[in-house]
């Protein structure tokens, strides 16, 4: 295995989430709040930092699995990012309920979920980040 970079996109605000150097545990990174930094630029700065080598991008599908709208503008973002990043491969991962789930855990946790925006969004990139390891498992 080797480190990862987990991303929930969202229209204001993009979580981040990595795993550990070797590439086993995520953890929560930090929120890109959109109108105030690029988000490209931002992310290739956190993969040099940490020495990402494999990118896992959330995308929504639908009940029925299908991709919609969402997918689509999530689907222009990532041809941005493999642009400006091409040596890291990029999978995306269905992140269906993981900002409901992540949301969840963090009530469970005692935290104000409405309070608490940009924790979720770290949340939810840790849910996409671990999805996507327990299918290389």
């Amino acid at each position: 295995m080797h480190p990862a970079l987990g991303i929930d996109h969202g229209d204001a605000r993009i979580g981040i989430a990595a795993t550990d150097p070797v590439g086993i545990l995520a953890h929560p990174v930090e929120t890109i709040d959109v109108r105030k930094v690029e988000p490209i630029e931002r992310i290739a700065a956190i993969c040099e930092k940490r020495g990402i080598k494999a990118l896992v991008l959330g995308l929504p599908l639908r009940m029925d699995g299908s991709e919609g709208d969402a997918a689509e503008k999530i689907r222009g973002f990532a041809k941005k990012l493999q642009a400006r990043l091409p040596d890291l491969p990029l999978e995306f991962v269905d992140e269906s309920f993981s900002t409901i789930s992540a949301a969840e855990k963090l009530h469970e946790a005692g935290r104000n979920a409405r309070k608490q925006k940009a924790v979720i969004d770290q949340a939810a990139a840790v849910e996409i980040l671990n999805r996507w390891l327990e299918a290389q498992g």
